[in-house]
């Protein structure tokens, strides 16, 4: 079984930096992708970045392009979300997903989900 464990996120003023990661266990092949979507309140989930594992390039929504970097550890099977200068308007719940067998056209879609990290950018 394919399980997610994320970690990161948090508390932070706005133009400072958190980071996130996501785990990747139980794979039984190695054509995937791992991204992150995030969630406010009443609204749907909204793509962040994807990665196909193997590539050396992510693909970003257009909303975080040039703050945000995604980068994969393949040997981990680990993604790491950089988000730097943040507002906030990035204040969300932030969830990691897997897909096969590679990333979604619109990086939103996934077939495993993570339970979701907080965060929460304060003026």
């Amino acid at each position: 079984e394919v399980q997610l464990v994320e970690s990161g996120g948090g508390l932070v003023q706005a133009g400072g930096t958190l980071n996130l990661s996501c785990t990747a266990s139980g794979l039984a092949r190695n054509n995937y992708a791992l991204g992150w979507v995030r969630q406010v309140p009443g609204k749907g989930r909204a793509a962040v970045a994807c990665m196909n594992a193997g590539d050396d390039a992510p693909y970003y929504a257009i909303s975080t392009e040039g703050r945000f970097t995604l980068s994969f550890d393949n040997p981990k099977n680990t993604v790491h979300l950089q988000m730097t200068e943040l507002r906030p308007e990035d204040t969300a719940v932030y969830y990691c997903g897997l897909n096969w067998p590679g990333c979604a056209p619109a990086l939103d879609a996934y077939a495993t989900w993570g339970q979701g990290l907080q965060v929460t950018v304060t003026a």
